[in-house]
């Protein structure tokens, strides 16, 4: 068989990376090209992505990768979710893409919310209510600046902008438009109907494919470059979507995820959306592959950890997260705890002094070292995720047996032995680039090499190298009493 070379372009929300993955029939090899870090902007008081630049590197990085296979068969984008980008009918982007971050949607959400009932808007998407979800920057975008609008002609997220620029396809990939509350995951279609209600033109959403639809062939002009045969395969192109279809997974579904990054998406792997009243709204059901949903809640994440970090290394100081984990693991235990989802939290900024102010704020004390307080972000964390998998499994029914680690987080050997100890389930981590293999299997769908959701993970169990996190003896009820203020202390929140 003649080997197939993807060209993976993996977009985190932290670092960018560009694979070449190679695939022989049997065998599935990986190799990083290009790694490349994303720095928002701030422009006159508002966030937004620098996608010029982003898109330089990704140029850079295919020429690296077509360097080192010789021949490319294919490439396909995954990224962030949310945000997005319009254009106008010849095509130009119509500005710089807001970052999800940017203020400008504060307070929209509440004002849905009370123009149309929570309940209304949840039963039309099934999706969780986050501040800065699509619709409402949508939303923001049209008040702020409604003349671009007159001229918009397609609105598509950040790989389907991407894919347009490789490909000239202008349409929007099913795992990604599911995140975006404009997308009905219940009857599978455009919310139109929640749309016009809220007078927001629908004349801009795109068609939608599912993941492993071959685009075509690159445009002419990159063609010249890269080679007239380069297919274009969107994958599922939300990162979290590639990073759950990499699972090596078994075929039941007594088990949960959580992709660990700069977000947690922590959940389960269904055949259909969950839609328990009262309980699931704090809950996303999202496109996966081969049509099934995640059911999943999104959960801050190591952005506090992040966001910690570069707070000290402005100040001069600065420390590796290895060192982070080190410091933490030396500081008391089971200290003060945070809700990690507080909305406080979300900008970016002095996050050391933020996790402070909120622990003032609470009664408890406040750590004053960096392993301290990293200490309690992590147990915090911990503690959160044990909160939502109990969650899910009781909208489910399924009582859960272990728990998929994957994404930077499987390589923290301390988060996952705190998380088998806090559960009392068995942790496996692997693979850590789970949205690039999740991305590379997807692309071997759209050339035909694989066929259906069986044959994805059988190759994914094949080739992934995981680790196994046992519970240990004794820790679990040291877990259960701080479970306990846990839940006291963000009693008015789901």
């Amino acid at each position: 068989m003649v080997t197939r070379n993807l060209a993976v372009i993996d977009l985190g929300a932290e670092s960018r990376r560009v694979f070449l993955a190679s695939y022989n029939g049997s065998q599935l090899s990986f190799q990083e090209i290009h790694r490349f870090l994303n720095r928002p902007v701030h422009i006159q008081g508002h966030l937004y992505w620098n996608l010029p630049t982003l898109w330089q590197e990704i140029l850079v990085g295919l020429r690296l990768a077509r360097a080192a296979a010789g021949e490319l068969h294919s490439v396909g984008v995954d990224s962030w979710a949310i945000d997005y980008g319009l254009i106008d009918a010849p095509g130009q982007l119509l500005g710089l893409p807001f970052h999800y971050r940017d203020t400008r949607t504060s307070g929209v959400m509440e004002q849905v919310i009370s123009r149309m009932s929570r309940e209304t808007v949840y039963a039309r998407s099934g999706i969780q209510f986050l501040p800065f979800n699509t619709l409402y920057q949508l939303i923001a975008h049209y008040r702020h600046q409604p003349g671009l609008f007159a001229y918009a002609q397609r609105f598509l997220m950040i790989p389907d902008l991407l894919h347009f620029w490789l490909s000239g396809e202008r349409i929007s990939e099913y795992t990604n438009a599911s995140t975006t509350q404009l997308w009905s995951v219940p009857q599978k279609c455009w919310s139109t109907q929640l749309m016009n209600e809220l007078e927001l033109p629908v004349h801009i959403l795109p068609p939608v494919v599912d993941p492993g639809t071959d685009l075509g062939v690159l445009l002419p002009e990159l063609a010249q470059e890269f080679g007239t045969g380069v297919r274009v395969i969107a994958p599922a192109t939300h990162d979290t979507g590639s990073a759950i279809a990499a699972l090596p997974a078994s075929e039941t579904l007594d088990w949960a995820y959580i992709s660990s990054g700069t977000w947690s998406l922590v959940g389960l792997e269904r055949p259909e959306p969950l839609m328990v009243h009262g309980l699931t709204d704090h809950f996303t059901n999202e496109g996966g592959i081969f049509a099934t949903v995640r059911y999943l809640r999104n959960v801050m994440g190591l952005w506090l950890v992040q966001e910690c970090r570069n707070t000290w290394a402005r100040a001069g100081e600065t420390y590796s997260y290895e060192e982070l984990a080190r410091l933490s693991q030396q500081a008391p235990a089971f200290g003060p705890l945070l809700n990690p989802d507080e909305p406080a939290f979300l900008p970016p900024g002095d996050m050391p002094t933020r996790i402070r102010q909120y622990l003032t704020e609470h009664g408890q004390s406040t750590p004053d070292t960096p392993g301290g307080i990293i200490r309690c972000v992590l147990e915090s964390l911990i503690l959160r995720y044990r909160q939502v998998l109990a969650l899910a499994s009781q909208a489910s029914g399924t009582p859960l047996r272990m728990i998929h680690v994957v994404g930077g987080g499987a390589q923290n050997t301390q988060l996952n032995q705190w998380l088998a100890n806090a559960t009392g389930l068995p942790i496996i981590a692997g693979p850590v680039e789970a949205s690039a293999l999740g991305n590379a299997l997807m692309q071997l769908v759209g050339l035909g090499e694989l066929a259906n959701l069986t044959e994805v993970r059988s190759l994914s169990r094949a080739i992934t190298h995981t680790h196994l996190f046992e519970p240990e003896p004794g820790e679990r009820a040291r877990w259960d009493d701080a479970y306990e203020r846990f839940l006291l202390l963000i009693s008015d929140t789901l």
